[in-house]
C-alpha cells in the first residue's frame, strides 16, 4: 500500500480520491434489486417533474423544469447501485458520466411516506472561499403515493456526536459533528491514516434516527453524500458515495462504499 506523510500544511501530498477507492468498501451494504423495473417520478421542491426508469443495473432518467426553474429540459442513462435503508426506504446512487459528467445523484425513496430527497453534487470551477463540489438539496413528492409525514429536512441532530466508522479491516475513520455546518473527520486507518481536517456539511433527517450527510472537501475536490442509520447508537450502518476529481484534477471519479460504526460519545450543546 502506498503511504503519504502526514503534512497538514502541503495538502499535496494527501492522497487523491482515486487512490482512496481500493479496500474502502470491505464493509459495503449488499445492493438491492427492490426498484429494478419500476418506473417512479416525482415531483421536486422547484415544480419540476422528474421521471426514472430502473432495470436491474441501468436507470433512464428525465428532467422537466417547471414553471420558473431555469435547469434545462435534459435526459440521459447511466449504471446505478441502490441499497435497502430501511423497510420503504432505498437509497439509490448514480454519475451522469456522459451526459453531464460533473454530476452526480443521490436519491433516496421513501415509498411509506410518498417522498423523495435528491441530493444532486456537481463539480464547479475553483472558486475563492468557496469548495469546489457542491450539493444541492431537493425534496420532492412521488406521483401515485400519498404523501405522509413530514418532508425531508435540515436538522442538528448529530450536533455533539463522536463517531468511529469502519469500511473495512483496513480503514476507519473518527467523526466529530460539531455544529450545523461542520464536522472534524479524523483518518485512524488507510491511505490517509494520521490525517484530519474540519469541512463544511449539512445534514438532512430522513426519518427519526436516519439522516442524509453531505460533506464537502475543502483541502481535496472530493464530496460525499452519507444516509447514516443511527437507530441503534451501538450498531450504526452508513451507505456512501464519493464524488470528486482523480489526482490529475481533470477526471470525475465516483464511487461507493459502507461502514458500520459506533457512537463513541456524546456531548450535548
Amino acid at each position: 500500500m502506498t503511504t503519504y506523510s502526514v503534512d497538514f500544511s502541503d495538502t499535496r501530498t494527501w492522497p487523491p480520491l482515486n487512490r482512496l477507492e481500493p479496500g474502502f468498501d470491505g464493509n459495503k451494504a449488499v445492493t438491492s434489486n427492490s426498484v429494478a423495473g419500476r418506473e417512479i417520478v416525482f415531483t421536486n421542491s422547484h415544480g419540476s417533474r422528474v421521471s426514472h426508469r430502473f432495470d436491474t443495473t441501468t436507470v433512464e432518467w428525465s428532467y422537466e423544469p417547471g414553471a420558473g426553474d431555469p435547469h434545462p429540459v435534459v435526459s440521459g442513462k447511466d449504471d446505478y447501485e441502490a441499497f435497502d435503508v430501511a423497510e420503504g426506504l432505498v437509497y439509490t446512487q448514480f454519475h451522469h458520466r456522459v451526459d453531464v459528467p460533473n454530476a452526480a445523484v443521490s436519491l433516496v425513496l421513501d415509498f411509506e411516506h410518498g417522498r423523495s430527497l435528491a441530493i444532486v453534487s456537481t463539480i464547479g470551477e475553483p472558486t475563492e472561499g468557496r469548495t469546489r463540489v457542491q450539493h444541492n438539496f431537493l425534496q420532492g413528492c412521488i406521483e401515485g403515493l400519498e404523501t405522509r409525514g413530514p418532508e425531508p429536512a435540515p436538522t442538528t441532530a448529530l450536533l455533539g456526536r463522536r463517531v468511529l466508522w469502519t469500511y473495512s479491516g483496513e480503514h476507519s475513520y473518527e467523526h466529530i459533528y460539531l455544529g450545523p455546518y461542520s464536522y472534524t473527520w479524523h483518518c485512524l486507518a488507510g491511505p490517509a491514516a494520521g490525517l484530519a481536517d474540519t469541512d463544511e456539511c449539512t445534514t438532512y433527517q430522513l426519518r427519526p434516527g436516519i439522516y442524509a450527510f453531505a460533506s464537502r472537501n475543502k483541502a481535496t475536490p472530493c464530496a460525499a453524500v452519507t444516509i447514516a442509520d443511527h437507530r441503534d447508537i451501538t450498531s450504526l450502518r452508513s451507505y456512501v458515495a464519493f464524488f470528486g476529481l482523480d489526482e490529475t484534477g481533470e477526471l470525475p471519479t465516483h464511487f461507493t462504499f459502507g461502514a458500520e460504526g459506533e457512537q463513541l460519545g456524546h456531548t450535548p450543546h
